[in-house]
């Protein structure tokens, strides 16, 4: 079917109708302004990275160097060992990414699928969770590392971070929409719950689990303070924890902090770009977007 272009500006493909309302051309215009705003510190720093060292200290508002060099992002990586600190990185991320998944899907699924005395108790524990702010915890929880000998652990930096109630709340409003006839078609055949919570509402949750466990992984991949404190040994440190050693170092030289800024985002916006459809459709299905 051809489309056809009306004289007032309308396109009918299919019976669809699209118009450049002015409310859709505001709408673009700020999207546009919003999307400046976010890459402008980005292509800045970018910019900086590529300038020689005694260039990114300039007053004037210069975004090429008289120069385009390398220099900052190869002495970052000769002063620190950058290839141990990704290692480590990318494993606490998964680490902390996998056990947050599964713990949370399966006290979301608890709370919102049995019936037991003190639930509504311990839920709203739960929940008041998300009202404590991570700084408040860093003291029991470095006493609580120290008398377990995990410092300069992996599991030191992984166990504080599994318990997220913020996500437990995410999963509990999804597993609540989910229909509960399947379930019980499943108890009625002589499954068991373990059996239709892996093989039934496992599958149905893939785009919410894919979800918390992106914005987990992302979360964990930045979280500098409390690396920061449970690891002393460089070979023990996260890839923003050894950064900041390297700048500290060696002084304040903007174009290393700056190539140092690129190399720990770059593995971000690599999964972001691969998996922006998951988060969308993740963030969609929890039903909170809408509220």
């Amino acid at each position: 079917m051809r489309n056809v272009i009306r004289p007032g500006g309308d396109e009918d493909d299919g019976g669809r109708r699209a118009r450049w309302t002015r409310g859709r051309v505001a709408l673009l215009i700020c999207s546009l302004v919003l999307a400046v705003l976010w890459v402008l510190p980005l292509a800045w720093a970018l910019a900086t990275s590529l300038k020689p060292e005694d260039e990114t200290t300039d007053t004037g508002l210069n975004w090429i160097g008289s120069r385009i060099t390398f220099d900052a992002y190869r002495q970052v990586w000769e002063s620190g060992d950058l290839t141990r600190w990704m290692f480590n990185t990318a494993y606490i991320a998964s680490m902390t990414t996998l056990l947050t998944v599964v713990l949370t899907a399966m006290a979301a699924y608890g709370f919102s699928r049995t019936e037991f005395r003190g639930r509504k108790v311990l839920y709203g524990l739960v929940l008041a969770g998300i009202m404590v702010p991570p700084q408040v915890l860093i003291a029991p929880l470095f006493a609580e590392m120290v008398a377990l000998n995990l410092v300069d652990t992996y599991w030191g930096v992984i166990l504080p971070q599994v318990a997220v109630p913020a996500m437990v709340f995410i999963l509990v409003k999804f597993f609540e929409g989910l229909p509960r006839e399947l379930e019980e078609a499943a108890y009625v055949d002589g499954a068991g719950r373990w059996r239709v919570f892996w093989q039934i509402v496992v599958p149905l949750s893939r785009p919410v689990l894919a979800a918390v466990a992106i914005f987990t992984f992302i979360q964990t991949w930045n979280n500098f303070l409390w690396p920061f404190l449970v690891t002393t040994d460089p070979n023990a440190m996260t890839l923003p924890v050894g950064l900041v050693n390297v700048q500290s170092t060696y002084g304040v030289r903007y174009a290393q902090v700056m190539a140092s800024v690129i190399i720990g985002g770059l593995p971000l916006l690599i999964v972001f770009v691969f998996f922006q459809r998951q988060i969308v459709r993740g963030v969609a299905h929890t039903g909170i977007a809408g509220q």
